[in-house]
């Protein structure tokens, strides 16, 4: 899940940063509105956790401005954004969810609660419902990071099952090398080999056998429906 952290407080994005890429995630932050404008107007994100205290205004002006974007753009107005603020007054909860809020938690939160709701967000934006994936007999479990194969417990790497994951989510669309990076490698990922999406790819067939991941010649990689 690419991740976007709009936060001026860098105990706390960085804190957010360090345990949501523990979790499998990869993790931009922006400390002001204008940058984290620039980062959605750059780059697709899976969801944005926003502050609504900001050194240049109201978080929710950034809100609201991603909202009034077309969705299947970048920025997309479908972007999913889940509000962490001090504010714990109930008419501002109310205020950040009419204008289009997916979720609101108020500072200090707990990080598992957050990202709980995160993956609830993300479930419910690609139209899935149960918290684990099927595949045939294969089964993910984006909370325990784990994964099965007839029963049997499979053993993959952070980035095997992120690839996985976002093909499985987008299933029976084709994703392109590239696209695939944006899921797995924020800004501050060094060294990514151009070669990585193929090296995983060819790991996670060898674990899972040569049918869970198919190519498109030229296009990319694709799960097909199940």
């Amino acid at each position: 899940m690419r991740v976007l952290v709009v936060e001026d407080d860098e105990g706390i994005s960085s804190g957010l940063r360090s345990q949501l890429r523990q979790q499998g995630c990869a993790v931009d932050v922006a400390d002001t509105m204008a940058r984290a404008w620039a980062a959605l107007a750059a780059e697709p994100f899976d969801l944005v956790l926003l502050d609504l205290g900001l050194p240049d205004g109201d978080g929710s002006a950034l809100l609201s401005r991603l909202r009034a974007q077309p969705s299947g753009t970048v920025p997309d107005a479908a972007t999913p954004v889940l509000v962490m603020t001090a504010r714990d007054e109930v008419p501002s909860r109310i205020a950040a969810l009419d204008l289009g809020a997916d979720d609101y938690v108020v500072k200090p939160f707990d990080v598992g609660e957050l990202t709980a709701r995160m993956r609830a967000l993300r479930r419910r934006s690609v139209g899935r419902a149960q918290p684990r994936v099927v595949l045939g007999d294969v089964e993910l479990d984006p909370a325990a990071r784990q994964a099965w194969r007839g029963g049997v417990a499979v053993e993959l790497s952070a980035r095997e099952f992120a690839v996985l994951l976002a093909l499985a989510e987008v299933r029976p669309r084709v994703l392109s090398r590239l696209q695939i990076e944006e899921r797995l490698y924020d800004w501050g990922a060094a060294g990514v080999e151009s070669n990585a999406i193929e090296v995983h790819v060819h790991r996670l067939r060898r674990k899972l056998g040569d049918d869970i991941i198919r190519t498109l010649r030229g296009v990319g990689y694709f799960v097909a429906a199940t």
